[in-house]
């Protein structure tokens, strides 16, 4: 039995016809506007790769560009076909194109769906990312005479600036690694040569941040250094007190950021889809009610349109039964007792006297 059967008149065909002719027009716009999306994601992820590691990250983006890419050919398609489905003779010549088109289409469709699904699992590809690649940017903050890292202090302190934060995971990250340059360092100091020989590995630790991490709307000076030595500043207490510095990691705000672009982009690839999908549910009933009325042979009389032309369940077990015999095309059916010939065939004997019906006679 068929699954959602409809009956169509010639003139409801025809109405279903030019409104699938504009919605595949619109289903254009659609595929522009999800290559756009990509495009955009793609960009922002790459003004900020410095300071993040490499992985999957883009596979996103680039399933984004491929769909819309996709969608604006099969669409211009789409509204080709269904213009000519408005005149029979014209459907004709597109008949046996309708069925793979409309598989072509949902295989597409469902790419859409897959795409809005992973931008909401991005984040924690994202976020490892972040962490590593903020992780790597901070440790080579102070290497600004080495080629290859000398962009990365400006590229952290706009990065921190921009976002309002600091450190990877906050302030206290700074803490644990040296970022002020050896050039910088007066080797004749005590308390820098204290400080060197203080640590295990030799590195200028100090309880600061860089000047980038300063909080410009607190009304009092920025405290960068010596952020843990209450005696250090006048009626200060770093326990109590709400530090004059951003409080959180650039790697949560980045994520956030992220998180708030990858969430509107999956809405409206999901809106997208949805509207895609009815578009080729429509298509799909147009395919089956012009194939009913040729095969009726009155153009103008009606005919039936449906989604299945039987049940799930039968349609299921259909094509289940053609993947398992793919391949199979060029073996011998033994259905009903058709056995090979060329097996189980008594051998003869010209010899002997007692030979059967069934043998083969010797020449």
């Amino acid at each position: 039995m068929a699954v959602l059967k409809v009956k169509f008149t010639k003139t409801k065909r025809d109405k279903l016809a030019q409104i699938l002719w504009i919605l595949n027009w619109v289903s254009v716009v659609s595929g522009i506007i999800l290559f756009s999306l990509g495009l955009f994601l793609k960009i922002e992820i790459k003004k900020r790769n410095e300071v993040m590691a490499k992985g999957d990250i883009n596979s996103v983006p680039n399933m984004l560009i491929s769909v819309g890419v996709i969608a604006c050919i099969i669409n211009f398609l789409g509204g080709k076909i269904c213009y000519d489905c408005s005149d029979a003779n014209k459907f004709s010549r597109w008949k046996l194109v309708m069925l793979p088109y409309i598989v072509c289409t949902f295989c597409f469709t469902f790419c859409i769906l897959v795409g809005a699904l992973m931008c909401y699992t991005m984040r924690n590809e994202l976020e490892e990312s972040l962490y590593l690649g903020l992780r790597d940017a901070i440790k080579f903050y102070k290497d600004t005479d080495i080629p290859g890292r000398c962009f990365l202090k400006k590229t952290v302190d706009l990065l921190q600036i921009g976002f309002r934060c600091c450190g990877n995971n906050g302030f206290r990250d700074w803490f644990e690694i040296q970022w002020v340059s050896p050039r910088y360092l007066n080797m004749a100091s005590k308390e820098v040569l204290d400080r060197l020989k203080s640590n295990v590995d030799g590195k200028f630790l100090v309880d600061g941040v860089p000047f980038s991490c300063c909080n410009p709307s607190s009304p009092r000076p920025c405290i960068q250094y010596q952020l843990t030595n209450n005696s250090a500043h006048y009626n200060y207490d770093f326990l109590t007190e709400e530090l004059n510095i951003w409080m959180k990691g650039c790697r949560e705000a980045l994520l956030d950021y992220y998180t708030g672009i990858m969430r509107s982009i999956g809405i409206t690839a999901l809106l997208i889809w949805l509207f895609e999908l009815s578009v080729l549910i429509g298509v799909r009933y147009l395919q089956t009610a012009m194939k009913n009325v040729l095969l009726l042979g009155d153009l103008e009389g009606e005919s039936d349109g449906w989604l299945l032309e039987n049940s799930f369940v039968e349609t299921a077990k259909y094509n289940i039964n053609i993947i398992k015999n793919l391949g199979k095309a060029n073996q011998i059916s033994t259905v009903s007792g058709m056995n090979d010939p060329n097996i189980n065939v008594q051998n003869t004997d010209c010899e002997k006297t007692n030979i059967t019906a069934k043998s083969i006679p010797c020449s």
